[in-house]
């Protein structure tokens, strides 16, 4: 039983076909046939038989999953927890949503990183849909965002941070002053930052709850950019509350009233539970909670990516 078998194996289960699994994997279908035979004849067991409806498990192939699943993650971890002894440093993988990472990872990521000297913190930006499986198979250590939508024992989440979505104009816009009825909404153009293009989420749910046609929707690369766009009188925005507090002060923007236009979040920092859980993801999940680092995280002002601290990596992942 090799890793390059129980790998193929993992990602027939997690995708439900030999040939998305090879596409996956970057393999031909006949190589990841040929893994799962061996793992036929040297179990023998058959693990899944094919039918209509799909691929159907047997026990034992179910079972081999689930293991599958922990003996890739742990030999990951070797391998990285080896690498950082011999480098001296240690690697925490965070897996965030596009809101969390460009309006409160800023903060709270610098303070962490400045207090672990010997830690380095890799940030990728996912879908939050992908969160459950990003930690099951350790291709991070923790998440953070709304919770995973698992609520078992494989996943352990800790909320820390409730927030509130608005809507803004420019403060000569009409609807500053008068509150706009659901048609005329729906009539507006919207600029909306990457997290509207999730499927799931505060913004893209109000959005839909006012049924705002995809075409009277633009979406930026960064919500600061629709922000930009809507104090120069282009159209509606919905962004954190707490992010425009310094520029509904000052008269740069104003909020829409009516209360089909706000919307409460909520940020959690999910990991494995007990013992699966990295030291390094333990250590964040404890420093999340903190008031210095929730004080950290209410700047209120977006931070670009390369503003991030030298041991901060950046991915984005599509």
């Amino acid at each position: 039983m090799t890793p390059t078998q129980l790998r193929a194996f993992a990602t027939v289960v997690r995708l439900g076909s030999v040939k998305a699994a090879a596409a996956d994997l970057g393999v031909t279908e006949a190589a990841v046939s040929l893994h799962v035979g061996q793992l036929r004849k040297e179990l023998g067991d058959q693990l899944f038989n094919r039918t209509a409806s799909g691929l159907a498990f047997t026990p034992g192939g179910l079972r081999l999953a689930s293991r599958a699943v922990e003996m890739l993650g742990l030999q990951d971890r070797t391998v990285l927890e080896v690498r950082e002894a011999g480098a001296g440093r240690r690697l925490l993988r965070l897996g965030t949503s596009a809101l969390f990472a460009e309006y409160a990872a800023p903060g709270l990521i610098s303070l962490f990183a400045e207090r672990a000297k010997d830690l380095d913190v890799e940030l990728s930006v996912h879908p939050t849909a992908d969160f459950e499986r990003l930690l099951v198979t350790r291709t991070v250590d923790a998440t953070i965002g709304p919770r995973p939508a698992r609520s078992d024992s494989t996943i352990a989440s800790t909320l820390f941070l409730n927030y509130e979505v608005v809507a803004v104009v420019a403060p000569d816009h009409q609807f500053a002053i008068t509150e706009p009825s659901v048609p005329q909404l729906r009539d507006q153009t919207w600029l909306l930052g990457p997290s509207a293009a999730e499927a799931s989420g505060v913004i893209p749910g109000l959005v839909r709850r006012l049924g705002v046609p995809e075409e009277h929707q633009q979406i930026f690369q960064s919500h600061a950019a629709a922000l930009d766009e809507t104090k120069r009188g282009r159209g509606v925005s919905l962004t954190l509350s707490f992010t425009v507090a310094h520029d509904l002060a000052a008269k740069n923007l104003a909020r829409v009233p009516g209360r089909h236009l706000h919307a409460q979040g909520a940020w959690n920092i999910s990991t494995l539970p007990g013992q699966q859980a990295t030291p390094a993801a333990e250590e964040m999940t404890r420093f999340v909670t903190t008031p210095r680092a929730i004080q950290s995280m209410l700047r209120g002002r977006a931070v670009a990516h390369g503003r991030f601290h030298p041991a901060v990596h950046v991915t984005l992942w599509s």
